[in-house]
């Protein structure tokens, strides 16, 4: 058993060797290549470096599976021979979470190096003045979830991030708030007064100057999350292409909610000899499981960042046709388009603005059917009554969405009560195996299961 008969303490003079001989494995490697030389120095000084005392002075010792190594040399080949697989998985995990962090989490480095800049930004002067409202008043009483984004250039996002972060924290505001230089996006939950206040502070910032249109919103309140997240990003919506590039600005033409109706409404009527038009649902297919508009194109993808690679697989099937695009808020559309825009092979390209959202407040029993997802703890919300997917288990209808039950998997599932009840409560039956042989050894990195190893990455449509 490894870590029986091996000693945890080092002096300085190994720590300055073990920093020198990591530049060394470093040089010239890939980012991969790296983390391996990175872990093997971990597993070296987790596991291999024994006390401060040594056969002479100043000559470290290492002890590794009952042998003693005087040469650093050696100590090297051993653990490169006989712990590989241990260090292989200690660079996957580590190399897996910093490739999610880059995705998922704010540029931090770029807001310490912004704030580091010298220039200091008071930000409560576009904080509004709520000194005679109390605080029970904020965190008490009916409320909502607000859904926003707003295209514009953001010189400073730092100092926007920075407002974001002490408006909603004084008005108890949970939920999510993406900053990028190319604009804002945001959902956020709070109390009827809470999110008024707010958006009254959106609405006469210079920078935005939004109108009351450009917030959807839905019942709900603070606790449909579970924090509050305002940070840097890239781009306000996760598309991974560098928004300098191809830029919102190319969006495809916007339709108003009776606009786009009229054009979902001829496209119906048509039936199959409408061969010219598509009606693109942009979303997850998560998403568009639950609720979509009828006889849609919806895309086998599992993120938003997945969609210019299945766009790059199918253009023969968007040439010289109308694509007709929506999503949940409009946001998606407004990158999705404009990267189907850039491709050039499309006749036309409408986005439904204000999204399935604004579509819904005017046509709750329209041409969309089912739930709207949301990313939120209430996972959907609902206009009408249809019920389009249906148990994973059992194939009756249902629609509302859990977590998979096996610890540390992020997959939803859709289990009837009567399933549940029956145990049926993960994702699939990998994890259903996985949870009935739990352990507290279970690693702490996000799994993957067969939900979605068998979900291909670029779908292709014919």
């Amino acid at each position: 058993m490894l870590g029986t008969d091996l000693k945890i303490q080092m002096s300085i003079c190994q720590l300055l060797f073990l920093n020198f001989y990591y530049k060394q494995l470093c040089s010239g490697h890939s980012l991969y290549r790296r983390f391996w030389g990175l872990n093997l120095l971990v597993f070296l000084c987790r596991v291999c470096i024994p006390p401060l005392h040594s056969h002479e002075e100043g000559s470290p010792l290492w002890c590794c599976c009952g042998q003693t190594f005087i040469e650093h040399a050696a100590i090297h080949k051993h653990v490169a021979r006989v712990h590989n697989a241990e260090i292989q998985q200690l660079t996957q995990d580590e190399y897996e979470r910093l490739l999610s962090q880059l995705e998922e989490e704010p540029e931090a480095a770029q807001v310490q190096l912004n704030e580091h800049s010298g220039e200091t930004v008071d930000v409560s002067v576009w904080i509004p003045d709520i000194s005679h409202i109390s605080e029970e008043q904020l965190k008490n009483g009916p409320g909502r979830v607000l859904l926003y984004y707003h295209y514009c250039r953001v010189e400073e996002p730092h100092v926007i991030c920075a407002w974001q972060k002490a408006l909603c924290e004084k008005l108890h505001l949970t939920g999510k708030v993406r900053v990028a230089t190319e604009g804002i996006n945001g959902t956020v939950g709070g109390t009827n007064l809470a999110t008024d206040i707010y958006m009254e502070a959106m609405r006469s910032h210079p920078l935005f100057e939004m109108d009351k249109e450009d917030f959807k919103t839905s019942d709900g309140g603070a606790e449909c999350f579970t924090e509050l997240k305002v940070g840097v990003y890239k781009e306000i919506v996760p598309m991974g292409v560098d928004p300098d590039v191809i830029s919102y600005q190319l969006a495809g033409v916007h339709l108003e909610p009776e606009e786009f109706h009229k054009e979902v409404e001829a496209l119906l009527t048509k039936g199959d000899s409408c061969n010219d038009t598509i009606l693109l649902d942009c979303r997850n297919y998560y998403e568009s499981k639950i609720g979509q508009f009828t006889q849609c194109l919806a895309p086998n993808i599992r993120k938003f960042s997945y969609f210019p690679d299945y766009v790059d697989q199918n253009l023969e099937l968007f040439r010289d046709k109308k694509v007709l695009m929506y999503c949940t808020g409009g946001i998606r559309c407004e990158r999705g388009s404009a990267y189907l825009r850039f491709k050039d092979v499309c006749k036309e390209v409408y986005q439904l603005k204000g999204g399935i959202h604004k579509y819904l407040e005017r046509f709750p029993e329209g041409f969309y059917r089912g739930k709207l997802f949301v990313f939120d703890e209430r996972y959907a919300i609902s206009s009408n009554s249809d019920i389009i997917s249906d148990c994973r288990y059992c194939g009756h209808p249902w629609d509302q969405y859990k977590l998979c039950s096996t610890q540390y998997c992020c997959q939803l599932v859709l289990s009837c009560p009567s399933c549940r009840l029956d145990g049926h409560t993960a994702c699939c039956p990998t994890c259903m195996t996985k949870g009935q042989a739990q352990s507290e050894e279970t690693s702490h990195h996000k799994e993957e299961c067969e939900c979605t190893d068998g979900r291909p990455r670029i779908p292709q449509d014919v």
